[in-house]
């Protein structure tokens, strides 16, 4: 097993941080260290979530941290990457329950909802009293939202929610659901978002099962069969096309650029661990050149990507952002943190394929990172439709 975690931090990104971020990292980084590590590859083999301790990254004020009132903590978009880099560090299925809850359940409620909606909803999704998710894939649909076929139905009291959404985390346990459907207005198709509270009639979320990535996660579907909403189920200033979903995506990349480097981190420390104990010919294989190479190759990657990261995390702060800017770190953070598993796993050798490193399960779960919230295709096209302002999605 590898040793004490020791964080590359060759720009000195500490630096950077103000006393409450690193605050904010360095608890996180004590829980990881104390309640996930230790038993996070046994529910990676079993497939399962220590459920439990979705309270206590509540009482960590890990859920939409960045968000401010009704019970959020109110803290910079800075303090919520570093939180989700150490959440991934331990584990994928860490940070995307924390992801999700904030970024994808909390915060269209806080952006899109009403004062009733936000004061009966985010205390208590922000303590982890309940627990939500999000649903916009589709089975037929993923890389195309606007094709979904989920659609809510007036009623005279209401809604009638139909349709099915696929590869939704948390769903299996979810108290409720933040659920995007075409509605009719004025004779044409619009995207609404819905509460949609678990507990309703017609809703189901069966598991999902055999995943070989995100293992450690509980990933299912929702299916509604003619649900009954109430009138005020439906997100009070929530756009009429995608521009809510996708605003929703955008906090959440934002958060995986960060944790991706948390996965990076996590391969490389137990590779210089590794490389310094493991002998060969004589001598640790951390002495040889080729080593050597590997190594300081992933950490200029690291460093590269912690630069990103913070950039990217000042801007939102400041309020300047755009999309394009997160897709940028989502492309390039997550790209990077798939290289890095795999050259780590070399210098692991064979024992690199055990669960006694944390290796394979990093590579796993990244497939998974890859390719949710926007693929790196997606992210790829998009960025190629910015800088020549022609569009090749269709």
């Amino acid at each position: 097993m590898a040793g004490k975690f020791h964080e590359l931090d060759m720009y000195d990104l500490n630096g950077l941080l103000t006393d409450e971020e690193r605050m904010v990292r360095d608890s996180v980084r004590d829980f990881v260290d104390r309640d996930v590590l230790p038993t996070i590859e046994a529910h990676h083999t079993a497939g399962t979530f220590p459920t439990e301790k979705l309270k206590t990254l509540g009482e960590l004020g890990l859920y939409g941290p960045s968000l401010k009132g009704y019970g959020c903590p109110g803290l910079s978009n800075v303090s919520y990457g570093v939180a989700m880099m150490e959440l991934e560090r331990g584990d994928s299925g860490f940070r995307s329950a924390a992801s999700v809850q904030g970024s994808l359940v909390m915060y269209p409620i806080w952006q899109y909802g009403s004062e009733e909606q936000k004061n009966k909803y985010l205390p208590k999704l922000a303590s982890g009293e309940l627990i939500g998710c999000f649903g916009l894939t589709e089975p037929d649909h993923g890389s195309n939202p606007g094709g979904m076929i989920t659609r809510a139905r007036r009623t005279a009291d209401g809604w009638l929610l139909t349709g099915a959404k696929m590869w939704i985390t948390n769903s299996p346990i979810a108290d409720l659901a933040i659920v995007w459907a075409k509605v009719e207005e004025d004779g044409k198709d619009a995207i609404r978002g819905f509460i949609v509270e678990a507990s309703t009639p017609g809703y189901s979320a069966p598991e999902i099962k055999g995943k070989w990535s995100l293992r450690a996660s509980l990933t299912g579907e929702l299916v509604f069969e003619d649900c009954h909403l109430p009138a005020d189920a439906m997100l009070a200033n929530s756009p009429a096309n995608l521009k809510g979903p996708l605003s929703c995506l955008t906090q959440a990349r934002y958060g995986i650029a960060w944790g991706a480097i948390g996965a990076a981190q996590a391969c490389f420390d137990s590779a210089v661990h590794y490389s310094r104990e493991r002998e060969q010919f004589g001598k640790p294989i951390g002495a040889f050149q080729l080593t050597q190479k590997k190594l300081a190759e992933a950490a200029v990657e690291i460093t590269k990507a912690q630069m990103l990261a913070w950039r990217l995390g000042r801007l939102k702060d400041a309020g300047t952002m755009t999309p394009i800017q997160v897709s940028v770190a989502k492309l390039n953070n997550v790209g990077i943190a798939c290289d890095i598993a795999s050259v780590m796993r070399e210098i692991h050798g064979a024992m690199g394929i055990t669960d006694e490193y944390p290796i394979m399960r990093h590579i796993m779960n990244l497939e998974s990172v890859k390719t949710y919230e926007g693929t790196n295709d997606i992210h790829t096209l998009a960025i190629g439709r910015e800088v020549t302002g022609l569009n090749a999605f269709f």
